[in-house]
C-alpha cells in the first residue's frame, strides 16, 4: 500500500487516541489544565484536553459531555482547542462552508450521472428504432419484388405482358 494510505491510517490513530484522551479526561501532566491559566495558549492546548479561553486567560478542561463549550464557560469567539490560532466560531463556520461545498459537489454529481444515464437510454433507443425501420423497409422492398414477379406472371398468363420492344431508342447508361 502507498505512503498516503500509511499517513491516512495514522492521523486517523492518532486523532482516535486525542478524542479518547478528551473522552476519558485524561490530562499529560498531573496538575490538569488548571496549572496554564494565565499564561500562554500554546502551552495550555499542549495538553489535548484543555481549552484555552483568550478573553480570561483561563485554561479550563474541555467540556466533554457538550460538543461546544457552554458560553457560561468561554463565548465561542475567545474559546481555542487544538490550535491557538483559530477560534470556535471560525472553525464553525469553516466546516459549515467546507461542508456546504461538499454536499452542493455530491449533488452536482449525481445529477450528471443521472443525466448521463438519461442520454444513454434514449441512444440505445433511438438505435433500436432505426434498426426496426430498416428492417421493416427490407422487409418491404422484398415484398413489392415479390408482388411484381406475381403480378408479371398473372400478365404472362394472360397475354398482357408487355414486352420490351426491341425497336426502343437505345439509351447509354
Amino acid at each position: 500500500m502507498g505512503p498516503c494510505r500509511t499517513s491516512t491510517g495514522s492521523v486517523l490513530l492518532l486523532l482516535f487516541l486525542a478524542l479518547d484522551n478528551v473522552a476519558l479526561g485524561a490530562s499529560e501532566e498531573p496538575g490538569g489544565c488548571q496549572q496554564y491559566t494565565n499564561k500562554t495558549c500554546e502551552q495550555c492546548l499542549t495538553n489535548v484536553t484543555c481549552l484555552w479561553c483568550s478573553s480570561t486567560k483561563k485554561c479550563v478542561e474541555y467540556p466533554v459531555r457538550n460538543i461546544l463549550p457552554p458560553s457560561s464557560l468561554c463565548k465561542l469567539s475567545a474559546a481555542r482547542w487544538g490550535v491557538c490560532w483559530m477560534n470556535f466560531e471560525a472553525l464553525i463556520i469553516a466546516m459549515s462552508v467546507v461542508g456546504g461545498i461538499i454536499l452542493i459537489a455530491i449533488f452536482v454529481c449525481c445529477c450528471c450521472c443521472c443525466r448521463k444515464k438519461k442520454n444513454r437510454k434514449p441512444d440505445k433507443e433511438d438505435e433500436k428504432a432505426a434498426k426496426e425501420k430498416e428492417q421493416r423497409r427490407v422487409r418491404q422492398e422484398e415484398r413489392r419484388v415479390e408482388m411484381k414477379s406475381r403480378h408479371d406472371e398473372i400478365r404472362k398468363k394472360y397475354g398482357l405482358f408487355k414486352e420490351e420492344n426491341p425497336y426502343a431508342k437505345f439509351e447509354n447508361n
